[in-house]
């Protein structure tokens, strides 16, 4: 017989008390402010997509998203990300709006977990998309946005790691023929699993200067100075396209003086097989899983019939939840208005013109002196009694 559920909620689903929502909500208010500053403007998608349209581009992995059926038999999903529909957005109700268009984004998305990951299976992401701008500076808006808005966030402690796609991929074709074995290097690099990257490396037949140059590749991790670094290992091809990509890049981030707050990671991979460009992932301190990620998604528009190239990132709303202060208590009045059932109609009209001065009201209907004496009045700034006798 089956356990009763009780109150158990669905596997990797949660509640959100008051104060973490209130929370949560203050960040929104400054990441949108932040955001709509940059010229962005905030859209709205449906939580149902069809499978066969935003289901089967998304660069979510078909056993992570939730599926169902609608009454007319079609496949549909909970939708997993972002991105994907605005995409279909783009390339359909906005079809004749002209590039670049420059929208945002404050949802909850949905991918399921396995039982033994602990993680959520519903999650809040507010994030950007600039679409149609293919352009080196249009990547350095997106990194530049994403740290004025852990700034405007409060987040102490950040930094922001940048990447090519083409570095590792350019590097990787130049020494190493198998593709699958290409592909295996990639799988580590994404999982950050340096160890298993270098067991690897000793057991290919490749060269010693090959082995070598691979090996160098774990340490191109740093500042400005990484550059020259990448441009001795790169070659002329296209991990050394990438290469200038970057020095660019660098360029208008100084512009933007954001800098500080930046690094290069020439061995970042975010997504495998997604991203077609630069790449990036923001990291706070003490915070083990990535804060933010985005970077330069160029093939995806062209899957819902409007080629375009594209970027942006997503912030994740309940990581940022840890990593930065608490709101500040509400400077707001709060009354506890006491009321008999005489006076209820006075005491309601003097609540409503409180309100309307921008004080907190709560108001309650009491029996009599017993009940009055029995409201400590913990947690409001006054309480008035409304009763039968003169306050």
């Amino acid at each position: 017989m089956a356990k009763p559920l009780g109150f158990e909620k669905p596997l990797g689903m949660r509640d959100i008390l008051p104060e973490s929502l209130a929370k949560q909500r203050h960040l929104e208010r400054s990441l949108r402010h932040c955001i709509e500053r940059w010229g962005y403007e905030e859209i709205s998608t449906p939580s149902l997509e069809y499978y066969d349209t935003v289901g089967t581009a998304s660069a979510t992995l078909t056993d992570r998203m939730f599926r169902l059926l609608d009454k007319q038999g079609h496949t549909v999903v909970l939708r997993p990300d972002m991105t994907t529909p605005i995409a279909r957005v783009v390339s359909s109700l906005y079809k004749d709006v002209p590039l670049p268009i420059r929208l945002f984004y404050q949802a909850n998305v949905f991918r399921a977990q396995e039982k033994e990951a602990g993680r959520n299976a519903e999650f809040f992401q507010t994030g950007i998309e600039l679409i149609g701008d293919g352009s080196v500076d249009a990547d350095a808006e997106a990194i530049a946005l994403a740290v004025f808005c852990l700034r405007a966030a409060g987040v102490e402690t950040f930094r922001i790691a940048i990447g090519h796609v083409d570095f590792v991929d350019g590097l990787l074709e130049d020494v190493i023929a198998d593709e699958d074995t290409r592909q295996q290097f990639r799988q580590f690099l994404y999982e950050r699993d340096f160890v298993g990257f270098r067991q690897l490396l000793e057991t290919i037949g490749i060269d010693f200067e090959a082995k070598k140059r691979l090996d160098a590749l774990l340490r191109l991790r740093g500042g400005k100075g990484k550059i020259a670094e990448a441009r001795a290992l790169a070659g002329d091809g296209k991990a050394g396209q990438a290469v200038e990509t970057i020095a660019s890049l660098w360029d208008s981030l100084e512009a933007y003086g954001v800098t500080e707050d930046l690094l290069l990671d020439f061995n970042l991979i975010i997504n495998l097989n997604y991203y077609t460009g630069v790449v990036f992932e923001g990291y706070a301190a003490d915070l083990g899983s990535p804060l933010l990620g985005g970077g330069r998604y160029d093939q995806l528009l062209a899957q819902f019939g409007r080629s375009a190239p594209a970027t942006g990132f997503a912030i994740k709303m309940d990581r940022l939840l840890t990593v930065t202060p608490s709101v500040k208590g509400e400077t707001t009045e709060r009354i506890l208005l006491l009321y008999t059932e005489k006076r209820r109609q006075e005491a309601l009209a003097k609540a409503q013109q409180l309100r309307a001065e921008g004080v907190v009201v709560i108001t309650r209907l009491v029996g009599g002196r017993a009940e009055i004496a029995a409201e400590n009045g913990q947690g409001y700034s006054r309480v008035i009694c409304m009763t039968e006798q003169e306050d």
